[in-house]
């Protein structure tokens, strides 16, 4: 009886202007354009190949043609957190880092981490994301323009009054932008409203979570904490027992959250009261608005997930 041919793994580091790709278990390496010529070139080899995973970080946004292409052409791809590769790369004993070999840590991540291939994301979702990324960006702007007119003078300020304008309208046309979309959408919409209908969630908070939470409503309560980077995680070892920490997550996620929580602990009856308690039983200020947080992400999924309003959850959720 022949023996099974051994599954293959593909490991791509991506940068600005190309990609690294390994390939395990062959040990086969090579450097491809990071363009879209380079893109369909790699797609058609990789077709050839036919993995069981591809692998790439999350390189802030040079890896999502890549992705796409890949996935539209029927090859499966995840896109896996760069700390999580790197702290791999350190078990293995593998602390030189270059582009070959960080393809080649990548491929052997995928091997064993058991990564999954992540469906590809509808091209009006990419389009949202992509507007709540640039609402994130001219937000900074705007932040940094109102703390520079505070130290400016007066010749000064009136340039940064134009600029400041200009943000804002941007930020306005935004803002309606990503409304229209959400009301275009049936599910968007009816995933916003949900949202909306809790106190403390804003428009700012629901793109947010609409596009770069695309997972919620379909976890459990400890996975989304996890996602979101606020479930306390253990530092134990033999007789000592460490502070329970929170880390890791998606940050922009997290972020909105943090000013939901906010918000919530004087708007919103039921995390008010849940703030309250936890502050009267001695908790510091900070840890009582992260549990505030987390209770927040598990009644915010429990609701996408049974499709029920703010209203209809019950007070003691």
């Amino acid at each position: 009886m022949a023996a099974a041919s051994p599954q293959v793994f593909v490991g791509i580091d991506v940068s600005k202007d190309w990609l690294d790709i390994a390939v395990r278990p062959a040990g086969t390496e090579w450097r491809a354009a990071q363009d879209e010529a380079g893109n369909t070139a790699l797609v058609r080899q990789l077709r050839k190949l036919h993995p069981q995973l591809v692998v790439l970080e999350a390189t802030g946004g040079y890896e999502t043609l890549l992705v796409v292409a890949l996935g539209s052409a029927g090859v499966p791809v995840a896109v896996v957190n760069p700390r999580q590769v790197r702290d791999f790369a350190r078990a293995m004993g593998k602390l030189a880092k270059t582009d070959r070999l960080d393809a080649s840590v990548i491929a052997h991540f995928g091997e064993v981490s058991g990564a999954v291939a992540q469906p590809l994301v509808a091209a009006d979702a990419r389009e949202l994301e992509a507007l709540v990324a640039r609402r994130r960006q001219v937000t900074q702007m705007r932040s940094a323009e109102r703390q520079r007119r505070q130290q400016a003078l007066p010749v000064v300020q009136r340039r940064i009054a134009r600029v400041l304008a200009v943000l804002e309208q941007e930020l306005k046309d935004i803002d309606q932008d990503l409304s229209g979309r959400l009301w275009e959408s049936p599910l968007w919409r009816e995933r916003e409203n949900l949202l909306r209908s809790v106190p403390g969630i804003g428009p700012a908070v629901t793109f947010a979570l609409l596009a770069d939470l695309p997972e919620l409503g379909s976890l459990t309560r400890k996975q989304v904490a996890a996602l979101v980077g606020v479930a306390p995680l253990a530092r134990d070892s033999g007789k000592f027992h460490g502070k329970r920490t929170c880390w890791g997550g998606r940050a922009t996620v997290r972020a909105a959250l943090y000013m939901a929580a906010l918000v919530a602990s004087r708007f919103n009856p039921v995390i008010r009261l849940f703030y309250q308690r936890l502050c009267a039983a001695g908790k510091p200020k900070k840890l009582a608005l992260t549990a505030c947080m987390r209770k927040l992400a598990t009644i915010l999924n429990a609701m996408l997930k049974h499709r029920s309003a703010w209203q209809a959850m019950p007070q003691n959720a």
